[in-house]
């Protein structure tokens, strides 16, 4: 009855099951009206029914914004505020070294938990993407996107500049203007088709085992024979905001989940990131995703197929977003540090 249900779901069902549960009880008391049930059991089928990888619930939330987005919206990438974007380059081999690409880590986190630190509430989004081009050299391009919505900050300039004061640390910084975002031309089954002649197919990356040790781009993107983008979008949360959701994480866990093993797991992450906190660190809320290009729809199946393999060596998860590849590609452009969030289901 669950298969296919996302965590948000889950615990939709759990507080559902538990209002029926209330309404069954105080049944004995006062009888509540018959449209209560109906109600509950109503948004019971919805939340649990699932033919195929989702609920009825979220089949029909895909499809309305399916309908509803069938291009790329302008407001999507064209929020007010300040925003600004670099190239960075750091020093030749600092992601093949484990203890420099630590090194490297922990000065981009100060940046993050100062950025966080700005505001009374999140909106600060630092966007990273790493471009690999294949010809007879491969080429790599990396940015470093961040955006302060407007309202959010005093003076939003003096904390683009304090950032790129942080990010200059790192390696080679140079101011960039990205370009234009393409326009999608065609659209075909989980792919595009650009004005500019290529082809791409975007995939969220769902999760990562923690053994990664930080080397995802080397896992992706180094080594591989076929162009490919990787973009992470970071969300710091402010100090008091990353308290409370810590706490409420830690509470709705506890609450909700009877697998003592699964429970164990949560209190683990759970003192980890209390230990981060007490330190001075922020959580940090992050998306990443995956897009591979071609030159026909017969290269970009292929590409899919060999980054999916890659995925599943490393044990990397890949949600390919059927339907919503129109608006997927623009997550591995420098553009995606100003989208909303939850621009992409």
């Amino acid at each position: 009855m669950q298969r296919g249900l996302s965590p948000a779901e889950t615990l939709l069902t759990k507080i559902n099951a538990g209002v029926g549960g209330a309404i069954l009880a105080s049944a004995m008391l006062t009888p509540p009206p018959v449209w209560t049930f109906g109600a509950v059991g109503a948004a019971a089928a919805l939340l649990n029914l699932a033919p195929g990888p989702r609920s009825i619930g979220r089949w029909a939330a895909v499809g309305y914004r399916h309908l509803r987005e069938r291009t790329t919206p302008a407001a999507m990438t064209t929020r007010a505020g300040a925003t600004a974007t670099w190239t960075l380059y750091p020093q030749h081999g600092t992601m093949q070294d484990t203890a420099r690409r630590a090194a490297f880590h922990d000065a981009f986190s100060r940046a993050l938990t100062f950025s966080a630190g700005q505001a009374r509430t999140a909106g600060i989004q630092v966007h990273v993407t790493h471009h690999a081009t294949v010809s007879e050299h491969t080429t790599h391009t990396q940015t470093i996107s961040v955006h302060v919505p407007k309202g959010l900050a005093g003076q939003p300039a003096r904390v683009l500049d304090t950032l790129a004061g942080e990010f200059a640390a790192l390696g080679a910084l140079t101011p960039l203007t990205p370009d234009p975002i393409p326009a999608v031309t065609e659209r075909g089954p989980g792919w595009v088709a650009l004005e500019d002649g290529r082809y791409a197919a975007t995939a969220r990356i769902t999760a990562w085992p923690e053994e990664t040790g930080g080397d995802l781009m080397p896992r992706l993107l180094l080594g591989q024979e076929a162009n490919r983008s990787l973009a992470v979008l970071y969300r710091p949360l402010p100090a008091a905001q990353s308290r409370r959701s810590a706490k409420w994480q830690s509470a709705a866990s506890e609450a909700f989940t009877a697998d003592k093993v699964k429970a164990a797991t949560h209190e683990i992450a759970s003192g980890t990131a209390r230990d981060a906190l007490v330190q001075g660190a922020t959580l940090v809320d992050i998306d990443a995703y995956l897009t591979v290009w071609g030159d026909s729809p017969e290269t970009i199946t292929d590409a899919r197929w060999q980054a999916t393999l890659t995925a599943d060596r490393h044990r990397i998860h890949l949600d390919w977003l059927p339907g919503q590849q129109h608006r997927a590609h623009v997550m591995t452009t420098p553009h995606a540090a100003s989208t909303q969030k939850g621009a992409i289901l």
